[in-house]
C-alpha cells in the first residue's frame, strides 16, 4: 500500500537524546568529556567576566571542537551550519531542537580566546590522563 505525503509537525517532544542510538560510541565520548569539562570548572569560571553578554560556554566549545576532529568538519562556519540540522551535534552539545546554532563569527572569536587561555590543552591533559587511567579488558 502507498504511503500519504504528511506535512511536518510543528510540534513535538523528541529530544536529540532520543535520536542517538543507545550503543553509539558518541555517548561514551560524551560521558568522559562531560566528566573532564566538570574537571575543568573552576578554570572556566577564572576566564569569564560576571558581567556583559553571555558568550558561548567553553564547554560547548571544546566538545565542538571534539566534534570537528572527530567528524572531519572542515570549518567553524560549516560547523554551525551542521549544527542547524545534525541531532547527533545537539545531542553530543546538551542543545535542544529549538536553540539557535552558533553564530560563525562568535564561535570562531570565542575558540580563540580558549585557546588563548590554554583551556584546551588543559582538556586535552585531562582526557588523556583519564584514558590511560581506565580499566582495561585483559586478553
Amino acid at each position: 500500500m502507498r504511503g500519504e505525503v504528511r506535512g511536518q509537525s510543528s510540534f513535538s517532544l523528541v529530544q536529540p537524546a532520543q535520536r542517538v542510538p543507545q550503543g553509539h560510541p558518541i555517548r561514551r565520548i560524551k560521558a568522559l568529556a562531560d566528566a573532564q569539562l566538570k574537571e575543568l570548572s573552576p578554570v572556566f569560571d577564572a576566564m569569564y567576566s560576571g558581567t556583559g553578554r553571555p558568550g558561548i560556554p567553553p564547554e560547548a566549545l571544546l566538545k565542538a571542537c571534539l566534534l570537528i576532529a572527530l567528524y572531519s568538519v572542515r570549518s567553524e562556519r560549516q560547523f554551525c551550519e551542521r549544527l542547524e540540522y545534525d541531532l547527533l551535534f545537539r545531542f553530543f552539545l546538551d542543545m535542544s531542537l529549538d536553540e539557535p546554532s552558533f553564530d560563525a563569527s562568535s564561535f570562531a572569536k570565542n575558540k580563540q580566546r580558549l585557546l588563548k587561555a590554554d583551556a584546551a590543552r588543559r582538556f586535552l591533559d585531562v582526557s588523556s590522563r583519564a584514558w590511560w587511567a581506565r580499566p582495561r579488558a585483559r586478553g
